[in-house]
C-alpha cells in the first residue's frame, strides 16, 4: 500500500509541473508578461507640478524650473474632465453646504412680486435751510444738537450786525420826520423788512427809542435738525446756511434697482414697505420718481418712493425692503433659476452644472438672464429644464475650480490657482462700509492668531463674532455681486465657528482666507498694510494664504509645527 501511495503522488506532481509549465512558462499568459507593468503604466501617467507654481507639470519628478523647489505629485482628480469641469469629493461638498436643484419651468403670473433693498431718506422736497439775511456774528446758538425737533417761530440764534445797528437808528431819525417826509419814513421800514424784520420788532424799535445790538433769528418752519452749520462766534455774510431743518412727516425709501429689472418699475407704482425695526407692520408707498440714468459701475438705477411719516416710526438710514406686485395678462411658462444660484462678474452671470447626475462633477456656464420675480430669476438662455444646477454653495464651487486652476468666475481663461497677488474681480463697494469690514478683518486677525496658538475654542469665539458681522454687511444697501461676497464670507465664518476640530477649522481657513482677500483688495483706502502670505505645504500641498498687518511669518495652518514656513506673496496698501 505504501509503495502504491508513493506511485501516485509522483504521478500527482508531475501532472502538475506539466501544467504549471504550460500556464507560466510558455511567455504567452498575461501574468508574466514582461510587456504589461501595471506599476509602470500608472507611473507614466503621474504627472509633477510645483506646489508655489501649479502650471508647471511635468511626466517625472525634479525641481521647479521657477523657484527650485521639489515636484510634487499633481492630484488627478481632473483625469478626463474638461476644462470648465471639476470633481469634487462627497465630503468636501458636506462641508461647503453645496446643495443642486432641477431647474424647472415656473409660472409668471398675476400674483408674482419683484423685491428691492433700499435705505430710508430725507424727503429733500421739505427740507429747508434756515439762512442769514445781513452780516454779523453768531452771538449765541440756540440749537445744540442735530436730531433736535423745532417749531416755527422758535428761536434758532442771536446775531450782532453793525449794519441793523445803523439802519435802527435811520429809523429812530426818520420816525420823527415822518409827518414831513414820510416816503423816507417808509423806505426805512421797508429796508428793515428786507432783513426779515417783522413790523412788531420795527414798532418796538421805534417806539422804545433805543438800539438793539443782538438780533434773533426765528425758524421759518417746523421739523428736525438735520444739520448745524455754524458755530457760535462765527462771522457770517447775508445768504450763509445757518440750520438745516428736515420735515419727517413725509420721508423717501430709495431703492437700488437691476438693469434686469428696469422694465418692472414706473412712477405712480405702488410699494409695500417692510423693514426689521417692525416687522409686523407694513407701509404703503408710491413710486415717485425712476432715475432715468444707469450707474455705469454697480448697473443699477435709483427707484425712490414717499411714505407717509406721521407718526415718526421711520427714521432717515433705516434699511428697508419694497415689493411690488407685477401685472401680466395671462400665465407664461418661463424657466426660473434661485437668486443664489447665480455669480455675477461684471456684465457676466455664471451657474454651475451638474451634467451627470450620479457624479460630482460640476461645469461652470454662463447664462443670460431676465427680471428677477419672487427671489428667482428668469433664464433666456443657457439652460434647460430638467438640467441639475447648484443653488447653495455656489460661490464654494467655483471656489474650488479656481483653487483646481478651472475655469471660473473670476478667472473665465482657466490656467493655474491663485497664488495671493491674481485677484482681479471687481467690486464697487459704499465709501462707508470700511470702517465696517475694519471690524471683520480684526476678528479674521484675531482668528488666524487662534489657530497659529493651535487654540480651538478662541477660534470659534472669534468665527462666530465675524459670521454675525459679516451677515449685517450682506444685508446693507450695495449691488448684489458685493452683497453675494460679503454672504458667502458670513457662510465661511459660521462653518468654522461650527467645527468641532482644529484640523477641520485650518481645512475651512483656506476659502475663507481667499474670500477675505478677493474684498481686501478692493478695499482700497483703509490706512493699513496688509501681507498676504502663503504655506506652499498647506491645503494637501496644493497651497494656502492668509492675511496678516506683520511681514513675519506665523503659520495658522500648521501652528507651532511649522511655524515660520511660507512667504509673502502680496501686499495690500
Amino acid at each position: 500500500m505504501k509503495k502504491e501511495n508513493i506511485w501516485y503522488i509522483g504521478i500527482a506532481v508531475a501532472v502538475g509541473l506539466l501544467i504549471g509549465y504550460f500556464a507560466f512558462g510558455t511567455g504567452t499568459g498575461e501574468m508574466a508578461s514582461p510587456d504589461h507593468d501595471h506599476d509602470a503604466e500608472m507611473a507614466s501617467e503621474q504627472m509633477w507640478t510645483c506646489s508655489m507654481h501649479p502650471q508647471i507639470m511635468q511626466p517625472e519628478p525634479g525641481d521647479c524650473p521657477i523657484c527650485g523647489m521639489d515636484l510634487i505629485p499633481a492630484h488627478s482628480s481632473g483625469e478626463g474632465l474638461a476644462q470648465a469641469q471639476i470633481r469634487m469629493t462627497p465630503n468636501a461638498m458636506a462641508l461647503a453646504g453645496v446643495e443642486t436643484i432641477t431647474v424647472g419651468m415656473g409660472s409668471s403670473d398675476n400674483g408674482g412680486r419683484a423685491r428691492l433693498s433700499g435705505k430710508v431718506a430725507v424727503n429733500q422736497e421739505s427740507d429747508a435751510v434756515q439762512s442769514a439775511y445781513f452780516d454779523g456774528r453768531i452771538e449765541k446758538l440756540n440749537v445744540n444738537f442735530e436730531g433736535e425737533e423745532v417749531k416755527r417761530g422758535q428761536l434758532l440764534a442771536t446775531i450782532y450786525a453793525p449794519e441793523l445797528v445803523s439802519a435802527q437808528q435811520e429809523l429812530i431819525t426818520a420816525a420823527s420826520l415822518k409827518s414831513t417826509q414820510p416816503a423816507l419814513y417808509a423806505a426805512v421800514r421797508n429796508k428793515l423788512k428786507i432783513w426779515k424784520l417783522s413790523d412788531a420788532q420795527i414798532d418796538q424799535i421805534e417806539k422804545s427809542g433805543e438800539v438793539r445790538q443782538n438780533f434773533p433769528v426765528y425758524a421759518n418752519v417746523s421739523g428736525v435738525v438735520s444739520g448745524i452749520l455754524v458755530e457760535e462766534g462765527d462771522y457770517i455774510k447775508t445768504g450763509s446756511p445757518l440750520v438745516r431743518v428736515a420735515n419727517l412727516n413725509t420721508v423717501w425709501a430709495i431703492f437700488d434697482a437691476y438693469e434686469n429689472q428696469l422694465a418692472l418699475f414706473e412712477k405712480g407704482q405702488t410699494l409695500r414697505v417692510n423693514t426689521k425695526a417692525y416687522p409686523n407692520e407694513s407701509f404703503e408707498a408710491k413710486i415717485s420718481f425712476v432715475d432715468p440714468i444707469l450707474n455705469n459701475n454697480s448697473r443699477t438705477l435709483e427707484v425712490r418712493a414717499s411714505l407717509d411719516n406721521r407718526k415718526g416710526l421711520l427714521k432717515p438710514g433705516m434699511f428697508v425692503t419694497g415689493e411690488i406686485e407685477l401685472s401680466g395678462n395671462a400665465n407664461v411658462e418661463t424657466l426660473q433659476v434661485p437668486e443664489s444660484a447665480v455669480l455675477w462678474t461684471g456684465k457676466r452671470s455664471v451657474v454651475y452644472v451638474k451634467p451627470n447626475p450620479d457624479e460630482a462633477i460640476f461645469e461652470m456656464r454662463e447664462v443670460q438672464l431676465g427680471n428677477l420675480v419672487n427671489g428667482n430669476y428668469v433664464v433666456d438662455s443657457g439652460l434647460q429644464s430638467g438640467e441639475e444646477i447648484v443653488a447653495k454653495g455656489t460661490f464654494t464651487v467655483d471656489a474650488a475650480a479656481q483653487l483646481q486652476g478651472k475655469k471660473s468666475m473670476m478667472n473665465p481663461s482657466g490656467g493655474a490657482s491663485m497664488t495671493g497677488h491674481e485677484y482681479h474681480t471687481d467690486m464697487d463697494f459704499p465709501s462707508d462700509i470700511k470702517n465696517d469690514f475694519k471690524g471683520i478683518l480684526e476678528y479674521y486677525l484675531k482668528l488666524k492668531d487662534a489657530l497659529v496658538a493651535s487654540n480651538h475654542g478662541e477660534a470659534q469665539q472669534y468665527a462666530k463674532k465675524a459670521a454675525e458681522a459679516s451677515q449685517k454687511l450682506a444685508e446693507m444697501q450695495m449691488g448684489q455681486k458685493e452683497k453675494t461676497h460679503f454672504s458667502i464670507l458670513a457662510n465661511h465664518f459660521s462653518a468654522l465657528s461650527k467645527e468641532k476640530v482644529l484640523v477641520g477649522q485650518r481645512e475651512k481657513f483656506v476659502l475663507l482666507s481667499e474670500q477675505m482677500i478677493e474684498i481686501g483688495n478692493q478695499m482700497q483706502g483703509m490706512g493699513q498694510t496688509i501681507y498676504v502670505q502663503k504655506c506652499p505645504m498647506a491645503n494637501k500641498n496644493e497651497g494656502a494664504n492668509w492675511l496678516s498687518l506683520e511681514k513675519e511669518i506665523r503659520n495658522p495652518y500648521y501652528g507651532e509645527d511649522m511655524l515660520t514656513c511660507g512667504s509673502i506673496v502680496h501686499v495690500i496698501n
